[in-house]
């Protein structure tokens, strides 16, 4: 990053600083090793169902929120508080989740 007159410009993506996430929502992984970029989709679903309000906000600073709808609408599996909360902060529709038409084929496991 560097700084100017008018304010901050990016350099890009390498330049942005890493989340600090809690690492026990990453209890089952090595989390030294964490890729946050190749594994994006991974760690967006995991903050959003695990983490709380500050993890939340590390993860949309990072990613943006472009990136996590469309990690979070193609999930295969979301809890459905998970989904109520990501329509709340995304405004999207319940049918634009992937988890939620699944479900809807089968709808014995969830009651939406």
């Amino acid at each position: 990053m560097e700084n100017t007159a008018s304010g901050t410009i990016s350099k890009g993506k390498d330049e942005r600083r890493k989340p600090v996430f809690q690492r026990c929502l990453f209890w089952d992984i090595d989390f030294d090793k964490l890729d946050y970029d190749k594994c994006a989709n991974f760690i967006i679903e995991r903050v959003f169902e695990r983490g709380d309000v500050e993890d939340i906000r590390q993860c949309r600073r990072y990613y943006g929120d472009k990136k996590i709808s469309d990690a979070l609408t193609n999930a295969k599996w979301l809890l459905k508080e998970t989904v109520y909360f990501a329509m709340a902060i995304l405004k999207n529709e319940l049918t634009d989740y992937r988890c939620y038409r699944l479900a809807q084929s089968n709808p014995q496991h969830w009651s939406y």
